[in-house]
């Protein structure tokens, strides 16, 4: 989503009328950085959960947030403070800038700049800085909840399929083939190469999923469907797709 909140609005007007008991609503990664307005993003999310749990049968379960690379990277620029030396903490606040950190910490009103000017007063310095991110976040209703509840993948479940159908799995942009479920660890945001290799390959299941389905594509390919993969990244369009609990696409949703 990248902090387009126009977009995520025309995508919830759009599912307004369709959700209900029984769904499942994921969010596949990167509410935050890059875009023009994170906050009224993360706010727009927040009342559409908020408006879909209002109705009979939804349980706050049935609404995931998963957590993206810039949901990441804004966890680790929060430990900056500990990083091994001046250089590194400058090369990797440097980088986050230039990644969409910039953009994330505008929605609370801090400046990624200070914080590179404060690297050189020493760590204590710096965890002022961090500190106070923090406070501006939880300062927002919602937005500290939100972010301290990001899951790392989500998953249709046994009851969904009954038994007949391997079941769907949803990640923000990367997938490791190579590893189970449980020892993935980064790779749920920044393997985009495994992800590719796992669409181009033979396979009619990974890891007992009949489908993987994510968010952003690293490679900027757009939206893209194989027999056992779909990216759901249309670029400076916004998607969202209507599953089946097989993981079967039976509507794309344009924003």
């Amino acid at each position: 989503m990248h902090g387009r909140v126009d977009q995520l609005s025309r995508i919830h007007a759009a599912l307004d009328g369709r959700v209900r008991g029984g769904d499942r609503v994921v969010y596949c990664g990167n509410l935050i950085g890059r875009g023009p307005d994170v906050r009224g993003t993360l706010n727009e999310a927040l009342l559409f959960r908020r408006a879909v749990l209002a109705r009979p049968g939804v349980m706050p379960e049935d609404i995931v947030f998963l957590r993206g690379a810039q949901e990441e990277m804004l966890h680790r620029l929060l430990q900056i403070q500990f990083a091994r030396g001046t250089a590194a903490a400058e090369e990797a606040l440097a980088w986050m800038a230039r990644e969409g950190a910039r953009e994330t910490l505008l929605a609370w009103g801090c400046d990624i700049d200070d914080g590179i000017r404060r690297i050189r007063l020493g760590p204590t310095e710096l965890a002022r800085w961090t500190n106070m991110i923090r406070q501006s976040i939880r300062a927002t209703p919602g937005h500290d909840k939100l972010l301290s509840t990001l899951q790392r993948a989500a998953f249709t479940a046994p009851e969904d399929l009954a038994g007949t159908a391997p079941g769907a799995l949803f990640v923000a942009s990367g997938i490791n083939p190579d590893r189970p479920l449980e020892a993935q660890g980064d790779s749920f945001w920044w393997d985009n190469t495994g992800f590719t290799a796992l669409a181009e390959s033979d396979r009619d299941a990974w890891n007992s999923f009949r489908r993987v389905i994510r968010g952003l594509d690293r490679a900027g390919q757009g939206f893209v469907e194989t027999p056992l993969t779909v990216s759901l990244d249309g670029g400076d369009e916004l998607l969202a797709g209507l599953f089946n609990a097989s993981g079967e696409l039976q509507e794309l949703v344009r924003g």
